[in-house]
């Protein structure tokens, strides 16, 4: 049986661009020229107009021209979701510097790991992450920090409660101030020339299906072709009021960032995630667009105070079922608390192909699924051990191929040629198609854990376990998790001297200060020995069996 596919009818067969193919920076500048003194970012009541953030962006990347970062560099943003990160993020790009963010919740190794990757000679970090960067700026390429307080943009007196959990350290030796870069730069950005579909913007690390991290080369054109698609798909528009709550060094979230550049609309940007705050600043501030995870959602639906806010601006909020899976009777109570607002599950998508690969139709939303490939240059096939296509139903590996597929990986032409086949992207993933060419998600081929939307890969927690004094072997798998999706679970064998004399939870406390909150075990399970080949080889698939069997007994 063929796919009989759907197309809607109110969406064009390829996205068209408002202002011509060239990078997202240039976007901001177009909006400064047309619309300058229009909100770009509502900061918990700080407004920066499209203006501001252009002189913001323009002054930023004369200094780190000024620093010799040049074409071709790749910088380090080590930040959370503030206008800082997107101010940097920009600025790097219109000299022509490749982005390479870290997560804000990297500890030492996992910092220096990337940085060493990227081989990169500058960072522009939150200022509480500074102790972090100064303990590895030795052993890594680092010559310039560049750091900015949240203080630098909250207002003094925030118009949503803003949950302020780091103190800025006093000793910043050797530290350069953001903002004072900023002021005392007179912008003179020098002109690059950008090859829109070669030259890399974005190095964005994933676990892929094997090995430690490895940085995804993401083009301009990459970038530029999945917002304008995420946006003409959902219909998004300049006259957005765009909540953004999702990290926006995270792939899914720098998507709707750069759709919201794209767009030229109002984004009210939030740090910290609260299903109070964002009621308030949907009410507060008007907001009729939103990308969260369908446990946020879950969370305001049920939430004993939701009648006493007003959500009725909220015209459409996309979701992604990390742990809590979207349903129709979700959506249907979306509805009744915003009083017609959709909920939708937002996409399929990994961040080899800057994530969006398929998408949810408004008019035809199929629960359970992950939408379609929408447009005429988008591809979703199902593919078996062979490689051949299978028919609408039949699960195998999910392949995609679409003008979002990245470059390749840094350094990497090894990994690169497994995953990229005559443009086609094997993405690792299991699922199967419908007879509309709906997808659905099964689960990972390989070994991969997707743990609250990010993706860990075993080998790299177990090689870090094994740093403990007391660790003689570790095995690491994803236990199935209602909050979570998957949890990690580690399998320990203890050096004999220390047997009996540590704790698992002494040791969940320690991998607390040793690796990112979403890589940690979360249950350690102490045993004499790990199944293993008869040439060594640790076999996890006997673990996952294992706790799959107790699992479902109930154990």
């Amino acid at each position: 049986m063929a796919i009989k596919q759907f197309i809607p009818r109110n969406v064009p067969r390829s996205p068209e661009f408002k202002f011509g193919k060239k990078p997202l920076d240039q976007y901001i500048k177009d909006h400064a020229r047309r619309v300058p003194n229009k909100i770009c970012i509502n900061y918990y009541g700080k407004e920066i107009t499209w203006g501001e953030m252009e002189d913001y962006v323009d002054r930023l990347a004369t200094a780190l021209t000024a620093l010799g970062v040049k074409k071709g560099d790749a910088i380090a943003i080590y930040m959370q979701s503030c206008p800082q990160f997107m101010i940097a993020f920009y600025a790097a790009q219109r000299i022509g510097a490749s982005v390479g963010p870290c997560s804000p919740m990297f500890k030492e190794w996992e910092l220096e790991y990337e940085i060493n990757e990227l081989n990169a000679r500058v960072i522009i970090a939150n200022t509480y992450l500074y102790p972090i960067i100064k303990n590895v700026k030795d052993s890594t390429p680092l010559e310039h920090i560049i750091v900015s307080s949240f203080k630098d943009f909250l207002p003094e007196e925030p118009a949503l409660p803003f949950i302020l959990e780091y103190e800025d350290p006093t000793d910043l030796d050797g530290a350069i101030q953001m903002m004072d870069l900023i002021k005392s730069t007179t912008p003179n950005t020098p002109s690059v020339d950008i090859d829109i579909e070669n030259d890399v913007s974005l190095i964005i690390f994933t676990s892929g299906t094997t090995g430690l991290p490895k940085g995804a080369m993401i083009t301009y054109w990459n970038a530029l072709y999945k917002a304008v698609s995420t946006g003409t798909c959902y219909y998004f528009n300049e006259y957005d009021v765009f909540l953004s709550t999702q990290p926006i060094y995270h792939i899914a979230g720098m998507c709707m960032m750069n759709t919201h550049i794209y767009n030229g609309s109002t984004m009210v940007l939030i740090t910290k995630y609260a299903p109070e705050i964002v009621m308030e600043a949907i009410e507060k501030f008007k907001c009729n667009t939103w990308y969260g995870s369908a446990l946020m959602n879950f969370e305001i639906i049920n939430h004993p105070d939701v009648n006493k806010y007003n959500l009725c601006s909220m015209r459409m909020a996309t979701t992604t079922s990390f742990g809590v899976q979207l349903t129709k009777e979700m959506a249907d109570k979306w509805a009744e608390i915003t009083r017609g607002g959709q909920l939708l599950e937002i996409a399929y998508g990994l961040s080899e192909s800057h994530t969006m690969d398929t998408v949810t139709p408004p008019e035809y939303p199929k629960y359970g699924t992950c939408g379609i490939p929408l447009f005429e240059e988008m591809h979703v096939k199902i593919v078996d051990e062979n490689g051949n296509e299978c028919p609408p139903g039949e699960i195998g590996e999910i392949v995609v191929k679409n003008p979002g597929v990245f470059k390749g990986y840094l350094n990497n032409p090894e990994a690169t040629s497994q995953v990229l086949r005559d443009g086609w992207l094997y993405t690792g993933d299991i699922g199967r198609l419908d007879e509309e060419g709906f997808l659905i998600f099964m689960g990972r081929k390989k070994e991969m854990i997707k743990t609250s939307g990010y993706s860990v890969f075993p080998e790299e927690v177990e090689l870090y376990l094994c740093k403990h004094e007391a660790v003689a072997q570790a095995a690491v798998i994803g236990k199935k998790d209602e909050r979570r999706g998957e949890l990690i679970k580690a399998f320990i064998v203890l050096k004999d001297q220390y047997k009996g004399k540590i704790t698992e939870d002494e040791l969940i406390e320690w991998a607390k200060d040793k690796m990112a909150a979403y890589k940690r075990p979360r249950e350690i399970e102490f045993r004499d020995s790990l199944p293993a080949t008869g040439t060594g080889k640790l076999l996890r698939r006997v673990l996952r069996e294992e706790e799959e069997k107790r699992q479902n007994q109930g154990e």
